[in-house]
C-alpha cells in the first residue's frame, strides 16, 4: 500500500472499530433491567448516550471514504470493467453473509433465548422464512445496510456523474428530510441519510482532501467553533448533516497531521484493521449477537457480584471489539489460505479452454 494512503486505510480502521462498538452497546446495555452496583446503571447509560454521541463520526466519515477511494471507477472505468468489481463482488458478499447471519443469528437465540420474542424484529436476520428474509434484504432492513448502501451508491454515483449540482441538491435535501420523514423500513432510512457523503467522496473528493489539507485552521479557529457549536445546536434539533460534514473534515485533518508526526506503517494496528474492514464487518455481528445473549440472562437474574457486573460494564464494548477484530482476521485468513477467499470474493469465473490444434 502506498505510504500517502495509509492515514486513510487508517480512518477506515477506526470506523469499523466504531461500528462493532455501535452494535455491541446497542445489543447490551438497553436490555439491562437489574443493577447490583449502586454505578452500573450511571455507567449503562453512559455508554448507551456516548454510542449516540458517535453518530455523526461514524458513518458520515466512512462513507465519505469509501466513495473517495472509488472515484476512479466513477471516472475513468468503463461500465463493463466495474460491474465485476464494484458491484458483482459486493452483491455476493452481501448475499452470502446475508444467509450466514440469518442461519448464524437463529441458531444462537435458539440456543441462548429460545423464549425471545422476535416477531416484530423488522431484521433479515431474524425472519421466519425466505420470503421475509428477502424482503428484509430487498428494503436494506439488515444488519449489513452498509454493503447495500455501497451497490445503490455506486450506481447512482456512476449512471449521475453528468447532473452533479442537480443530484447533490436533492441527495441534501432526502438526508434532511428523511429524519423527519422516515420510511417504513430503518435501513433504508440509513440508505438515504448517508448518500451524500458517499456522493462527495466520488465526485469532489479530491477537492475536499486538497481543501483540509491546506485550511489554516489556526487562522479561521473562531470561524470553525463557530460552525461546530451551530452545527451541534442544529444536531439537538434531529438535524445532523451539518454537523457530520464537519466531522468528516475534523477526523480527517487528523489523520493528516498524526500522519505528518508519527508516520504509520503498514503492519500498524488501525491500518491492518482498515484493510479488512469488509471481513470485521459481516463476522462480528454473529459474534456480537452471541455474547449479549450469553450475558444479559445472568446478569438480569442477579447471578453476577456486583463489582464483577460494574468491572463487566466498563470494559464489554472494548472486549467485544478486540475478539471481533481478531476474529474477523482470522476468518479472512482462513478463508484466503483454505477456500481460495470464497467467503469475500466471488469465485472466478471459469473461462472455457481454449482448443489446441
Amino acid at each position: 500500500m502506498k505510504q500517502k494512503t495509509l492515514w486513510i486505510n487508517q480512518i477506515k480502521g477506526l470506523c469499523i472499530c466504531l461500528v462493532v462498538i455501535y452494535h455491541s452497546v446497542i445489543t447490551f446495555y438497553p436490555h439491562l433491567d437489574l443493577f447490583q452496583h449502586p454505578w452500573s446503571e450511571t455507567l449503562a447509560k453512559c455508554w448507551i448516550y456516548f454510542n449516540l454521541y458517535l453518530a455523526p463520526f461514524r458513518m458520515p466519515v466512512f462513507f465519505f471514504i469509501s466513495g473517495y477511494l472509488i472515484r476512479r471507477y466513477i471516472d475513468e472505468v468503463p461500465w463493463k470493467e466495474t460491474i465485476d468489481k464494484r458491484i458483482w463482488s459486493i452483491v455476493y458478499v452481501l448475499a452470502l453473509w446475508g444467509v450466514l447471519q440469518w442461519v448464524g443469528l437463529s441458531h444462537i437465540n435458539d440456543w441462548l433465548a429460545p423464549d425471545r420474542d422476535l416477531s416484530n424484529a423488522s431484521n433479515a436476520a431474524y425472519a421466519d422464512n425466505w420470503r421475509e428474509f428477502l424482503q428484509g434484504m430487498l428494503t436494506a432492513s439488515t444488519s449489513l445496510w452498509y454493503l447495500y448502501a455501497l451497490i445503490v451508491y455506486f450506481t447512482l454515483c456512476k449512471l449521475l456523474s453528468n447532473w452533479k449540482i442537480p443530484v447533490l441538491t436533492l441527495m441534501i435535501l432526502a438526508s434532511l428530510a428523511i429524519n423527519y420523514l422516515p420510511l417504513p423500513w430503518w435501513g433504508m432510512n440509513s440508505v438515504v441519510r448517508n448518500m451524500i457523503f458517499y456522493t462527495l467522496g466520488a465526485w469532489y473528493g479530491n477537492a475536499v482532501m486538497e481543501w483540509m489539507k491546506t485550511v489554516a485552521i489556526r487562522r479561521y479557529a473562531l470561524l470553525f467553533a463557530v460552525a461546530l457549536v451551530v452545527a451541534f445546536g442544529l444536531w439537538m434539533f434531529n438535524m445532523p448533516l451539518p454537523l457530520c460534514l464537519l466531522s468528516i473534515v475534523g477526523i480527517m485533518r487528523l489523520f493528516r497531521e498524526l500522519e505528518q508526526r508519527f508516520p504509520p506503517s503498514e503492519n500498524s494496528l488501525l491500518n491492518v484493521v482498515g484493510s479488512n474492514t469488509i471481513a470485521i464487518y459481516t463476522t462480528h455481528r454473529i459474534l456480537i449477537e452471541g455474547f449479549s445473549l450469553a450475558l444479559i440472562k445472568p446478569l438480569n437474574a442477579g447471578a453476577w457480584p456486583p463489582t464483577m457486573e460494574l468491572a463487566l460494564l466498563l470494559v464489554y464494548p472494548f472486549v467485544t471489539l478486540v475478539i471481533c477484530t481478531l476474529a474477523g482476521l482470522l476468518v479472512r485468513k482462513i478463508s484466503t489460505a483454505l477456500f481460495a477467499d470464497v467467503f469475500f470474493t466471488p469465485p472466478a469465473k471459469r473461462r472455457p479452454a481454449i482448443a489446441t490444434r
